[in-house]
């Protein structure tokens, strides 16, 4: 009998010893795993952010359909400038600009350009593919749109218009994912404390760029 009861006994002991083990680890592994997640979920947002300021340079405003959004960026191109010599500090200094040496090649005007020692400089502007040019070859602009380790949910993604106090109208967005959507299938307790912060501290439950009420010029609420 006291064989039986020490065995319950050493069996309690490992049980307890577990639950305590258990109880300090879950909170490491929790956030390394939420590390993880969200460094993920900021390499997009701040894919989703290059995007949006290129569209809105080009179009006046900011985009709040990922569909338009991705079609964007598979069709869009930007403006490179190809360089072709520099101008020297004793140009500079007689008040000579880029610009200025660009308009005098431009012309065409052959004694303008000898006359100002323009005849190597050149400045030219082509017009290259968005995709390529923002995220690199090869990138799947479709996948822009999903949340990492959400099982396939897509960011929120809304524009606006704020009014600052000197009265100029400014256009905004902002895009987000909560953290319900991106901890999914990681410990329950620690998703909800992690809410519970939030509400407390009136932050938004996850990450996110830009604001719908404030221009902040597409901050993540990370940085």
């Amino acid at each position: 009998m006291k064989k039986v009861i020490n065995l319950v006994l050493g069996l309690c002991a490992l049980a307890l010893l577990y639950l305590c083990y258990s109880s300090i680890m879950e909170p490491i592994n929790f956030n390394k795993a939420k590390e993880m997640r969200e460094a993920a979920v900021k390499e997009r947002l701040i894919q989703i952010r290059d995007a949006e300021e290129q569209y809105r340079l080009q179009k006046g405003e900011f985009c709040d359909s990922f569909p338009e959004l991705i079609a964007f960026i598979k069709d869009g191109k930007v403006p490179f400038i190809n360089k072709v010599g520099e101008l020297t500090d004793e140009q500079m200094d007689k008040g000579m600009t880029e610009a200025k040496a660009a308009a005098i090649v431009n012309s065409g005007d052959a004694a303008a350009i000898a006359a100002n020692g323009l005849q190597n400089f050149r400045r030219d502007t082509v017009w290259v593919a968005l995709a390529d040019t923002l995220f690199g070859k090869g990138f799947v602009a479709d996948s822009i749109q999903y949340i990492p380790y959400s099982n396939g949910k897509v960011f929120e993604l809304e524009k606006s218009v704020v009014t600052n106090k000197s009265g100029v109208v400014q256009n905004v967005m902002e895009c987000r994912a909560t953290y319900d959507d991106y901890l999914q299938g990681l410990s329950s307790r620690e998703v909800s404390n992690l809410k519970d912060m939030a509400e407390k501290t009136e932050r938004y439950p996850g990450l996110k760029i830009g604001d719908l009420y404030t221009a902040n010029n597409n901050a993540g609420n990370w940085e």
